[in-house]
């Protein structure tokens, strides 16, 4: 291999890796927004649970004082 070969493979080799370590950090910062969205989701999902069953527990409550 010339000296040119081996100078454009490095060349190469030092674009790939940096490549690489620029999909990884991307890849890193996408799944922890994706991380951080499904925590707050969850959250999201765990109060409307709780809201729906506090309006569920009033609406049987007052059914019941109403029909008395």
């Amino acid at each position: 291999m010339s000296k040119t070969e081996c100078k454009a493979a490095e060349d190469m080799t030092a674009a790939m890796e940096a490549t690489m370590q620029r999909l990884e950090q991307r890849f890193q910062s996408i799944s922890e927004q994706l991380e951080s969205k499904l925590d707050q989701m969850g959250t999201r999902i765990n109060d409307l649970e709780r809201n729906v069953t506090e309006l569920m527990t009033q609406a049987g409550m007052e059914a019941q004082a109403s029909s008395k």
